[in-house]
């Protein structure tokens, strides 16, 4: 019978800041990403993470073309609610105006 593997705290747990909820949005909320050129992509909110020790964020997503389920990283000013890349590219991104009403 195989033991069971002690873990332990890992560094990287501290050196990032994982959000579920960013701007309004909460995990699998749909967004639309700038940048990304394609038919048939659509992507669903996973988390905003901050480098503790470089102030640097980004924004995973999951999703992709036709009902993929990849899981990729975008800068928070590519990020924008569902729909607003299509009615108007005027339109701030999440990481400009946070908590925009998005139902």
């Amino acid at each position: 019978m195989a033991r069971a593997r002690r873990t332990t705290p890992d560094a990287r747990d501290k050196k990032y800041e994982r959000l579920t909820e960013w701007a309004g949005l909460r995990a699998g909320d749909p967004v639309d990403v700038d940048g990304v050129a394609g038919r048939g992509l659509s992507f669903s909110f996973l988390a905003h993470v901050r480098n503790r020790e470089t102030d640097e964020a980004w924004v995973e997503v999951v999703g992709g073309r036709n009902g993929r389920r990849d899981v990729r990283s975008f800068r928070p000013e590519q990020i924008y609610q569902a729909g607003a890349l299509r009615k108007s590219k005027s339109q701030p991104s999440l990481a400009e105006q946070p908590g925009l009403p998005l139902r």
